[in-house]
């Protein structure tokens, strides 16, 4: 039972870090779009960002494995059960750590490609230059939902595995006892069953 349980331990939180690329790529898309507008992919292109073309597919799997977890989840709550464990931070706090790793993810992200690709801004230049200081407002947006969305996705699974656990505890009633109504019994007469005060004349 308690390799089980570190399994699905092993498993909800692999669910919930599978989120955290999806939110890291809209830092860096958004970041560009709010710089450059309209002319945001041609600079992608030009900063030698179009790898990040290969990583959507990737990411949209780990998307559908975190909804596949918030399904299965979901379905023990339905039962009654529920293994989301209470967060000990609040949403604010969620928030705030969900906000500077996507800011610690999205400078890694731009330090590297710095280094590595051909025509991005290297060092800090590349990071928050060029309008690169967006990151930091939409990591605090996206990193909001991400805090909502885990804190939103515990109370909706307490609360399911509460209800159904209150309408599994309700005791039943026992059903009344059918009887055919009166009318479709036939009533025989007192003479025909015997039932007569007098007997026969001698």
């Amino acid at each position: 039972m308690t390799a089980r349980a570190n399994l699905r331990a092993v498993i909800r939180g692999l669910t919930k870090a599978s989120l955290v690329p999806a939110a890291a790529l809209a830092v860096h898309q958004l970041r560009y779009v709010l710089a450059f507008g309209g002319n945001a992919s041609l600079e992608l292109d030009r900063q030698g960002h179009s790898y990040l073309h290969s990583l959507v597919p990737w990411i949209i799997l780990l998307i559908g494995v975190a909804v596949g977890g918030f399904l299965c989840s979901l379905g023990r709550a339905l039962s009654g059960q529920t293994s989301a464990p209470r967060f000990t931070l609040s949403l604010a706090g969620l928030w705030l750590v969900c906000s500077v790793c996507l800011i610690t993810i999205y400078v890694t992200q731009e330090l590297l490609e710095g280094i590595f690709l051909t025509g991005h801004p290297a060092g800090l230049t590349g990071v928050f230059g060029y309008g690169g200081w967006w990151a930091i407002p939409v990591a605090a947006c996206i990193g909001l939902v991400l805090a909502a969305f885990f804190h939103g996705a515990r109370w909706v699974l307490e609360e399911v595995a509460r209800r159904a656990g209150a309408i599994s505890e309700r005791p039943l009633r026992p059903l009344p006892a059918l009887r055919p109504p009166s009318f479709l019994l036939p009533r025989l007469s007192p003479l025909a069953e015997g039932w007569s005060g007098r007997g026969p004349p001698r």
